[in-house]
């Protein structure tokens, strides 16, 4: 779930064998992304605790990309980008983090991935109230069809509890807030550079919590393989699919493409946990996703960590 990129900085589409290579890309890094939440559900059956969790989340992510960087020979931010970007993952993306891994506690994985792709709509109303961006009759219809759409899921949801969905809904607005901070300094210090500073930002928080709480680490081999599978393949190599799969495609059809994260979710809470889906939860999923999509090709603005 954590990108670092600014969807408007990239806008080249491709054609040929490099763009189905750039699809391919797209649907390794929405399924990594998408997994993550049964992941959790599975660590939490494990007695992993969710600090615990984050940590070696970003502990094991961020060391790994910085070992990338430096191979790469990536420069580092300094100064006060440096500085912005340690405040967005330390209290941003720490903050969002932790809704949607507490959410999964008490609402379903599917319910929980669904809720957060309302961050586009939210930024896009977010944008408009804050520095008078002009949304538009098109893309306020779209944000209204999100809306709706949250309203029939969480109405079609027959087992999550109210505070779930609050922490759903409260992730998703951190995430639309962490976006537009980071989006004007994205640009300037580059996608790689910023995710590595924003995971090991969020990694020193949550190792200062788990040494506060005490330490709940997997206790066998399924609770490590969950853990070790939110951090390489639902963030490292998530990212970096992402990032290889904008190369190849541009900003707006990976974007658009990306919004198999949920589906992913969905099925797989189908398949391995036995979640049912509704529905209404259906009907919601599919205006939410609609909305999605529109507002990605046609001017919404996102940076995903």
């Amino acid at each position: 779930m954590s990108r670092g990129v600014n969807w408007r900085s990239m806008n080249t589409a491709r054609t040929g064998r490099e763009r189905w290579q750039g699809v391919a890309w797209i649907a390794v890094s929405a399924t990594g992304f998408g997994a993550m939440a049964i992941f959790a559900k599975i660590a939490y059956q494990e007695a992993v605790s969710l600090t615990s969790m984050l940590f070696l989340r970003f502990v094991i992510a961020g060391l790994l990309l910085a070992a990338w960087g430096v191979l790469l020979g990536m420069r580092w931010p300094r100064g006060p980008d440096l500085l912005w970007l340690v405040a967005m993952g330390a209290l941003g993306y720490v903050g969002q983090s932790f809704c949607y891994f507490a959410a999964l506690k008490y609402a379903s994985a599917g319910l929980v991935g669904l809720l957060l792709y309302l961050y586009p709509a939210i930024v896009t109303v977010l944008s408009a109230l804050l520095y008078r961006r002009r949304i538009g009759a098109a893309r306020g219809w779209a944000v209204i069809a999100a809306l709706a759409g949250t309203a029939l899921t969480v109405g079609g949801d027959l087992h999550s509890q109210p505070l779930g969905i609050a922490l759903g809904v409260t992730g998703a607005l951190i995430y639309s807030i962490y976006i537009l901070a980071g989006e004007k300094v994205l640009p300037r210090v580059g996608a790689l550079p910023a995710a590595t500073v924003v995971m090991l930002s969020a990694a020193a928080v949550y190792g200062g919590a788990v040494a506060a709480a005490g330490p709940a680490l997997p206790g066998s081999v399924a609770g490590w393989s969950a853990v070790l599978a939110i951090a390489i393949f639902s963030t490292l190599l998530a990212i970096l699919g992402f990032l290889k799969g904008l190369e190849k495609l541009g900003a707006t059809d990976a974007s658009t493409l990306s919004t198999l994260e949920p589906l992913v979710t969905i099925g797989l809470a189908l398949l391995v946990l036995g979640e049912t889906v509704t529905g209404l939860q259906l009907a919601g999923g599919a205006l939410i996703l609609a909305a999605v999509i529109y507002l990605a090709r046609h001017g919404a603005q996102a940076v995903r960590d």
